[in-house]
């Protein structure tokens, strides 16, 4: 009689657990988490131009089509410029991907990068701003962007911060 009752209990209880699973089981659970935007490379043209390597990183669990960048770049203490792009690009959920973005930066920024060059210093940069994404089956949001970080002249490369 026991063993019928240890049974009985140990089927009930895989039973339970298989619905109580089943219930929870709804698929994956997307979710929709800020972006980041960060400099990956900084590159100096010829005519003062800067080349940006800008890297957006799409943290949610779903894709994202990232519509659009307004973000105002600092290096050290000095207004760099309008960081503006309309990238149209979708990443994949916890994903990343580089976009290239030209910007006229102001003669202070100028200032500031050329010497980190010559000084061969670390330069602090900061964007802040927004970066619009649509995430997928769902309507356009718009985040507020705040970062700060650092790059630093690449090996054999003039011109070139990373």
């Amino acid at each position: 009689m026991f063993h019928r009752l240890r049974t009985a209990l140990t089927v009930a209880l895989l039973a339970g657990t298989a619905l109580a699973l089943t219930a929870c089981g709804e698929g994956v659970v997307k979710r929709v988490s800020p972006p980041a935007a960060s400099v990956q490379q900084l590159t100096v043209g010829a005519n003062g131009t800067w080349t940006l390597a800008l890297r957006l990183q799409n943290f949610s669990s779903m894709p994202m089509t990232f519509d659009s960048v307004d973000l105002q770049m600092q290096v050290g203490d000095q207004d760099a410029g309008k960081v503006t792009a309309r990238p149209a690009v979708s990443i994949g959920g916890v994903s990343a991907d580089v976009i290239n973005v030209e910007l006229q930066p102001s003669s202070a920024a100028r200032i500031v990068v050329a010497d980190a060059l010559a000084g061969n210093r670390t330069l602090g940069y900061s964007l802040k701003g927004t970066v619009s994404a649509t995430p997928q089956e769902k309507k356009q949001r718009s985040f507020d962007i705040d970062n700060r970080s650092t790059l630093n002249q690449a090996p054999g490369l003039p011109g070139v911060l990373r």
